[in-house]
C-alpha cells in the first residue's frame, strides 16, 4: 500500500502506440507526446511496452536469415540499433526524467539499454526505467534471460533491478515479457510488496494476458500490461519477410492488447488490440486488502517453515558514470503490508499532434464483460 499521506485512489495509464522504429529520437519525441496525452487524463503512472525505445525487434520472428553468420544486412541493422539504444544515464534519460518531473507522474519505459564503456561495452540489454514525479530515475531492471531468439541481441541481465520501488501511487515493481513465467522471479517482488506492477510485453497475446491475469491473482496486486504497435511496414526493409507474414503493408505484426487487471484477476480496463489507444483505469488500491483474505502468498499463504526462500541479488558492477543499484548478496524480503479498482468510465478520442502519430488515437477507460474469453477466441481463430 502507498504511505498513509498518499490517496488510495490512482489514475494509471498503458501507452499502446507505435514508435518511429530504429530512430531513437523520433521516438523520444513522440513518447514525449504520449506522455502529455496521458498527463492531460490526469495518468499518474505511465507504462510504456516492453523495449519501446526504439522498438521491440519482431524482425527477429517475422524475417527470414536473421541467424545466419555473417549476414549483412543484420550487422547493419544491429550496428543502427545500437547507435538508437538508451545509454544510461543520457541525455535521453534526462528528458525522460523531465517529463516525469513535469506532469508529476510515475513514468515506465520500456527501452533497448546500452552498455558504454567498460565492462560489457556494447552489450545491449532489455530494460525497464522507472522514473519517479521528481524526474529520479527510481530503478533499472534488466531482463534476466531473455526469450529464444531474443538472445542474439540482448545480454542476461542481473538482478540489482529486481525490486520494488515506493512512489505517490503506491509500490511497483515491474517484469518483461516470459521473466513473468520465472516463479522466483515473481515471488522476489511478491515479497517486495507491490501495490501495481506493470508487465512489459512486445503485444499482449492470448497467453500473455493469461500471464498477466495470474500474476494480478498470484499476487494480489494491480497489473497494467503494455503491449506494442507494430505494422509489417515497420519491418527492416533489407531483410526478406518469412513466408507467414501478411501481405499488406498495414497489417499488425504487433497487436496491443494493453489492460489494466485487478487483483482479482479480472479486467478492470481493456484489453484493446489493433489500434493505438491509452488504455486508462482509476483504481483504488484498498481493492488489494479485501482480496488478500482467500489468498496471499506473502502472508497466511506462505509456509516459511517449510520453504526457505533467499535473492541472491548482488550489486551492479556499472562502469563510471552509470547508474549502479546496490542489494545484499542475500536479500530476506520483509513481507508487504496488503491491497483494486474503482473505475470511472468514459471514452474519449484525441487527435495526437505531429507527423509521426496515428490519424485516430483514442483513450479508453472502460471495463470488459464476461464475454472477453469468447471474443478472444474469435479473434485467434481468424488469424
Amino acid at each position: 500500500m502507498p504511505p498513509s499521506s498518499t490517496s488510495s485512489i490512482a489514475v494509471v495509464a498503458a501507452v499502446q502506440a507505435a514508435p518511429i522504429y530504429l530512430n531513437l529520437e523520433r521516438s523520444l519525441n513522440r513518447a514525449l507526446e504520449l506522455i502529455a496525452e496521458a498527463a492531460k487524463r490526469r495518468a499518474q503512472l505511465v507504462v510504456f511496452p516492453e523495449s519501446w525505445l526504439p522498438g521491440y525487434p519482431a524482425w527477429l520472428d517475422n524475417c527470414r536469415d536473421v541467424a545466419l553468420w555473417d549476414n549483412q544486412p543484420m550487422k547493419r541493422l544491429y550496428a543502427q540499433l545500437l547507435e538508437n539504444s538508451v545509454v544510461v544515464p543520457s541525455r535521453v534519460t534526462e528528458a525522460l526524467g523531465e517529463a516525469a518531473r513535469k506532469h508529476h507522474l510515475t513514468l515506465v519505459m520500456g527501452v533497448h539499454e546500452r552498455v558504454m564503456e567498460g565492462a560489457g561495452r556494447n552489450t545491449l540489454y532489455n530494460s525497464i526505467l522507472t522514473f519517479g514525479p521528481t524526474g529520479e530515475l527510481l530503478n533499472v531492471h534488466r531482463k534476466l534471460v531473455p526469450t529464444f531468439n531474443e538472445r542474439l541481441i540482448w545480454g542476461q541481465g542481473d538482478g540489482a533491478g529486481l525490486r520494488v520501488v515506493e512512489t505517490p501511487v503506491g509500490r511497483i515493481g515491474g517484469l518483461i515479457c516470459w521473466e513473468h513465467w520465472m516463479p522466483m522471479a515473481r515471488q522476489t517482488l511478491h515479497l517486495g510488496g507491490e501495490d501495481i506492477h506493470v508487465a512489459l510485453w512486445p503485444s499482449v497475446k492470448e497467453m500473455y494476458q493469461v500471464a498477466s491475469r495470474h500474476y494480478a491473482f498470484e499476487g494480489r496486486c494491480f497489473v497494467v500490461a503494455a503491449g506494442g504497435i507494430m505494422r509489417r511496414s515497420d519491418l527492416p526493409a533489407d531483410l526478406e519477410l518469412a513466408a507467414n507474414v501478411a501481405n499488406g503493408d498495414s497489417e499488425f505484426i504487433l497487436d496491443g492488447g494493453s489492460a489494466v487487471i485487478g487483483p482479482d484477476g479480472q479486467y478492470v480496463a481493456g484489453p484493446a488490440f489493433g489500434s493505438e489507444v491509452i488504455i486508462l483505469a482509476r483504481i483504488n488500491l484498498e481493492r488489494i486488502r479485501e482480496e488478500s483474505m482467500t489468498l496471499d502468498v506473502t502472508g497466511h499463504f506462505n509456509r516459511p517453515d517449510l520453504f526457505d526462500f533467499r535473492f541472491n541479488g548482488g550489486a551492479r558492477k556499472a562502469p563510471s558514470g552509470q547508474l549502479e543499484v546496490a542489494t545484499s548478496s542475500q536479500v530476506e524480503i520483509e513481507p508487504p503490508t496488503a491491497t483494486e479498482v474503482l473505475l470511472q468510465p468514459s471514452t474519449e478520442v484525441l487527435a495526437p499532434s505531429g507527423t509521426d502519430s496515428a490519424p485516430a488515437f483514442r483513450v479508453i477507460s472502460s471495463s470488459r464483460s464476461g464475454s472477453f474469453d469468447s471474443e478472444l477466441r474469435a479473434k485467434e481463430k481468424q488469424r
